[in-house]
């Protein structure tokens, strides 16, 4: 009996646990999982208390968010690997961060989002928005660079969109 993955013409191959042995598949991994872990701990030790302007914790995941984009990214060897590959990093950590920002709000609000989900969201969107151009330069210099330039390269733009982006999602 032949399963219906292979049937279909999907064949998955698969996992093979020696990956794991490998340092780009932490690098990759933690790149993906460092935002979600500072929104954690930011928002535990100092949940924000307003949403008028961002606090050390939003910027803080917001940064690491990007970072970590860029960092998971930087593993790939291609040009469309690394630019699906800093996209998807910031999306999952991106959802992850916003998860996070709900489960740590102590308090819940009718017709408003409570202080800390509001934070993780905006972190959130700020490192969507640092990522996009960290992408398409991770793409761009994904066959002439070396992993740690070019992940280091695209850190650095999408730290840059994203300290100008943050501001502006918050209103006094």
């Amino acid at each position: 009996m032949v399963p219906v993955s292979v049937r279909l013409g999907a064949v998955v191959p698969p996992e093979d646990p020696e990956d794991w042995t490998r340092p780009l598949t932490w690098v990759a991994a933690l790149g993906m999982l460092a935002a979600p872990a500072v929104a954690l701990a930011g928002f535990v030790l100092a949940a924000p208390a307003d949403t008028t302007h961002p606090v050390a914790a939003t910027w803080a995941v917001a940064v690491t968010l990007v970072a970590g984009a860029a960092a998971a990214g930087g593993t790939q060897l291609g040009r469309m690997r690394a630019f699906t590959g800093t996209l998807g990093a910031a999306l999952l950590a991106a959802l992850l961060v916003v998860i996070v920002g709900a489960v740590t709000a102590g308090e819940r609000q009718v017709g408003s989002a409570s202080p800390t989900l509001a934070h993780a969201l905006a972190a959130s969107l700020a490192g969507l928005a640092g990522a996009s151009p960290a992408a398409a330069l991770g793409a761009f210099t994904a066959g002439s660079w070396r992993r740690l330039w070019r992940g280091a390269a695209a850190a650095a733009l999408g730290v840059v969109v994203t300290v100008a982006v943050l501001p502006g999602l918050f209103r006094p």
